[in-house]
């Protein structure tokens, strides 16, 4: 039985007739940029982020890229993140000319580390960028806190976080401005590349709107040097269709999550940690356990496809060397990295793959623990034949 990682295809067929029909109404209209299923769109998905505003862009990365510089944060200034994230996290602070400046995770929930931020903040300091980070909101009161002290901007990077929550606020509406993703594999994924911004500021909104559509304010008239970052109809009309079922498919990947660590309670293997007074939406199910090479091996010889979420931590990215950080700066991302192994998640995940997938986490980490044993034990062959070699000497 191949278990893939994602399986976008069975979402399709539960949603192919209802897709089409959305599909068809944009061809009819013959409007593909703008019009009102962006419009739509941009209602329903603030609506669901409990925001006043939402703006459609071409992807997660330029709804970053767009919000830091409708901040106005760009040369000069420096933004806090976490270094354990996708490289766009950081790539959007440096497309403004800003500096990432990275700190380390909580070892249990492995978002950013509110503790780490206070010491991190200059002169120079804008924003923090926190990452609600496989589908848990990071921890922001405290981060919010900080923020009002130090006169900075909080942005949420809820490229994993649809519909999770904090403290019953949903992802979204949680700092000054959220950025999403709508990469087919996310929990509202498009049939292409999309993003949003949301936020309860209208001048913030207005501002996006602006830089999406290289800076224009009328036809002709450009009040700005923008992008070209439109979210078209198409996937527009799309995610609409799609966001009535997303809290119907973020039910079943928490369902998932709660088999899969049950079937691995008693392994020895860390599972996720859920913070108290967060809702948890799974984009993805990762453990950790120093066993991680030998088991994702296993598992790959089994059919059973995984992904690792993230084997290099920012700061020791080369893209990043001239920021000067180096292996021991942040240790707890630098464990995750060696350490995290991301097991199939899907909302249309079945108990009998998941129990299959487990039993052979299981086992390859008895296995592994066995040749430990063996290896480290006085009668082992390998430590008979150090002691005959050393005799001989």
């Amino acid at each position: 039985m191949q278990i893939p990682f994602v399986n976008l295809k069975a979402q399709y067929e539960t949603l192919k007739d209802e897709v089409a029909e959305a599909i068809q109404g944009i061809l009819d209209s013959a409007q593909f940029i703008g019009g009102e299923a962006l419009a739509s769109f941009e209602r329903d998905f603030a609506e669901y982020c409990q925001a006043r505003h939402a703006r459609g862009v071409a992807n997660g990365t330029d709804a970053l890229h767009l919000a830091i510089r409708a901040l106005g944060i760009g040369h000069g200034d420096e933004v806090i993140t976490t270094a354990h994230t996708f490289i766009a996290t950081a790539a959007a602070i440096a497309a403004t000319g800003a500096r990432p400046v990275f700190v380390d995770i909580d070892p249990d929930t492995c978002t950013i580390d509110p503790r780490m931020i206070d010491r991190a903040i200059t002169d120079r300091t804008k924003a923090i960028v926190a990452v609600h980070l496989f589908g848990q909101p990071a921890d922001m009161d405290p981060i919010k806190d900080i923020a009002r002290r130090r006169g900075l901007y909080v942005l949420e990077d809820a490229a994993q976080a649809h519909g999770a929550e904090y403290q019953g606020i949903r992802t979204g509406a949680l700092g000054d401005v959220a950025c999403f993703s709508f990469y087919p594999g996310k929990n509202l994924g498009a049939y292409g590349d999309g993003g949003a911004v949301t936020t309860n500021n209208a001048a913030i909104a207005e501002r996006i709107e602006r830089l999406r559509d290289h800076g224009r304010t009328s036809h002709y008239s450009h009040a700005e040097i923008g992008f070209n970052s439109r979210l078209d109809a198409l996937q527009a009309a799309i995610l609409q269709v799609k966001l009535r079922r997303l809290d119907e498919w973020n039910a079943n990947r928490r369902r998932a999550a709660e088999w899969y660590t049950a079937e691995l309670a008693q392994s020895g293997i860390k599972t996720p940690f859920v913070r108290k007074g967060s809702t948890h939406v799974y984009h993805l199910y990762v453990i950790a356990t120093k066993e991680r090479d030998a088991i994702r091996k296993t598992l790959d010889e089994a059919g059973v496809a995984t992904g690792i979420h993230y084997p290099v931590p920012l700061h020791l990215q080369p893209a990043f060397v001239h920021l000067g950080y180096r292996l021991g700066d942040l240790p707890y991302c630098e464990a995750m990295a060696a350490q995290s192994l991301s097991l199939p998640m899907f909302p249309e995940l079945a108990r009998d793959q998941v129990r299959r997938i487990a039993a052979i986490v299981r086992a390859a980490t008895e296995q592994d623990s066995q040749q430990k044993l063996q290896r480290e034990s006085p009668y082992s062959p390998a430590a008979q034949r150090a002691e005959t070699a050393k005799e001989l000497r």
